[in-house]
Parts: C-alpha cells; structure tokens; sequence
C-alpha cells in the first residue's frame, strides 16, 4: 500500500468515525419503531409498550410500537434484521425468536440471530404456566402423567403452530415424562388459548401473564410452571424443576435488539434510557402484575443470553425431533 494510498484509507475511515459519533450525538431526533413479532396483548407486546411509555421520557422523542406477527415471530425479527441500522429501528427479541426458531427452522430462518443483530438488553424473564382444562380429571401434574401414561394419546394440547416455543417445550416435556399427548397447532396463541378455554383441547402451555385472567377465573386449571422458583401469582403451584424435570429450564424472557451496525453510542444510549425507564414505580409494578421479573443488564450480557438460549432450544429440537420442513 503506497502512502497516498494509505492517506485516503485513514482519511476515510476517520470520516466514518466522525459521522458515527455526529449521529449518535444528534440521536434521536425523530420517533424510533419497535417492532413487537406477535399480535397485540400479550406479554412481550406488555413490555414492549412499558418500554415504549417510559424510554420515550428518558430519550426526548416518541418510541412507536408496531406488531408484525407471523411465523412464530419470525416475520418482524427478518424485518428489524434487514433495516438499517440507524437506531430508528428496533425489536423485542423473544426466546422464540432468538431460541427456538433457529433451532426448529434452521437454514430456512431468514435472519441469522446473532450476526445480524445488535443486543441491546433484556427486558424481563417470564415463566410459563402448563394449565388443563377443568373437565380434564387431574388436579396435578403427577395425576396427569399418571392418567396420560394410562391412556397414549388420549389427552391434546394446544400450541400456536408446529415449532413454535409452547410446542418445543411440551414436545420436550413428553420426552422427559414419558407420555404421548396428541398435538393441535394453531395459527397463533389467541386460537390457541380460545379453543383450550373451551375444552376442544385438554391442555396448553403460555406465558403466565397472558393465561393469568384466565386461571384466576377459574377456566384452566394450573399443573406446573416453568420457571426458576414458583411466582409468587400462582405459589401452590410447583416448578418443573420441583415436580422433578430440571431439564425444561427456567422460562422465557424478551429483550431490546437493534439491526447490526448499529453504532455501539446508540446502543448503549439505548440500554441507558431503557434501564431509567425499568426504575419507574408504575413500570415495575405493571410487569410484576404480569408475573415477570425485571432482568437489565449490559448488552454483552443479553448476547450471552441469546446464545444460551439457542445452545439450549437446539438440544431440545434434536431431542424432540422437531423441524420445520
């Protein structure tokens, strides 16, 4: 490389450094998108609108929500992946984006989950709740075992669609146990859940905030939930962990994630803001109305996460034989 070469090389590269730091000087100075990959109401939409309310305060401009559900979230995680990365963009990242669908959907997954993201920080962990429908004729988990073993295929459950995350994890609850329950997909969780509330399936598993109403009124019947240590919404009921399956883990959770090439000021301005705004009273009581527990941390911290979650979804999809074809 001769030195005039060189010159321009470094001149460039220095005029890239100094437009970095500009914009993430002046950022934001327009609303910024978050992209929420499921339909409203449920818990990641929850914190998605939380983080929304109150970051918007900390950073001086509007943060609009916008649901682009599909595929088990997959459609608005390709859609934050392929915007630019100009901290105008952003998505709640799930364990079933960045957990689950890799593993199930593999080469077929039009994003990469960690090349082609930016972590920001999580947001919240959230357990998950496997419920009966009251006619099913087991008051716990044990008896329901018990009463599947007796009787292969006789009891369903419901999920929001084949390889979705509630089916994994009660494929991979089945394996553990050693029953066979009959499966129906669904195109998405409120199907879901509106056909076990109505007992035309036996069982579903869903996130405690979104199944939450519904087991307090009475129309699931809760068996275990999965988390590290029983909510405190739902205490008689037992940990998979307690019931004897350490295996299925300790829940989900859902985090901020920008496109890659986000400049790393505007990532950290992010978690910053992000993590002023988790510290507000009504902020944390919402979340722990919802049976979630607040989780900030670095973004170096949600990568880790990100890549514990794959490792593990990616056991479980083997051990389960669960793939998208």
């Amino acid at each position: 490389m001769n030195t005039r070469h060189f010159l321009k090389t470094a001149a460039a590269v220095a005029a890239l450094a100094l437009a970095g730091g500009l914009h993430a000087q002046t950022w934001p100075d327009r609303p910024i998108k978050l992209v929420v990959p499921f339909g409203p109401g449920g818990s990641t939409d929850l914190a998605a609108r939380l983080v929304a309310e109150y970051a918007s305060r900390e950073l001086g401009q509007s943060i609009v929500v916008e649901n682009k559900a599909g595929a088990g979230g997959s459609l608005g995680m390709e859609f934050v992946a392929k915007s630019k990365p100009d901290g105008y963009t952003l998505g709640m990242a799930t364990v079933s984006t960045h957990g689950s669908n890799p593993a199930v959907y593999g080469s077929k997954l039009k994003y990469d989950p960690v090349k082609d993201f930016a972590p920001v920080t999580n947001v919240a962990t959230t357990p998950s709740v496997f419920a009966v429908h009251p006619r099913v004729p087991a008051a716990t988990m044990q008896e329901f075992i018990a009463k599947a073993k007796a009787a292969p295929g006789k009891f369903s459950f419901a999920s929001p669609g084949t390889g979705s995350l509630g089916h994994a994890n009660i494929e991979h609850f089945m394996h553990l146990s050693g029953i066979e329950l009959l499966h129906i997909p669904y195109k998405g969780a409120g199907q879901a859940m509106n056909d076990a509330l109505a007992g035309q399936v036996d069982s579903i598993t869903d996130n405690l905030p979104s199944a939450l109403t519904n087991i307090k009124a009475g129309k699931l019947r809760p068996l275990a939930v999965l988390a590290e240590k029983r909510s405190p919404t739902l205490p008689d009921v037992p940990t998979y962990g307690e019931l004897g399956f350490p295996q299925m883990g300790t829940g989900g959770w859902f985090g901020v994630v920008a496109p890659a090439g986000t400049p790393p000021e505007v990532v950290n301005k992010l978690n910053a803001a992000i993590h002023k705004a988790m510290k507000h009273p009504e902020f944390a009581r919402k979340m722990d109305e919802s049976g979630s527990t607040l989780i900030p941390g670095t973004p170096a911290d949600f990568a880790r996460q990100i890549e514990q979650a794959m490792a593990r979804y990616k056991r479980v999809a083997e051990v389960a034989k669960i793939a998208i074809d």
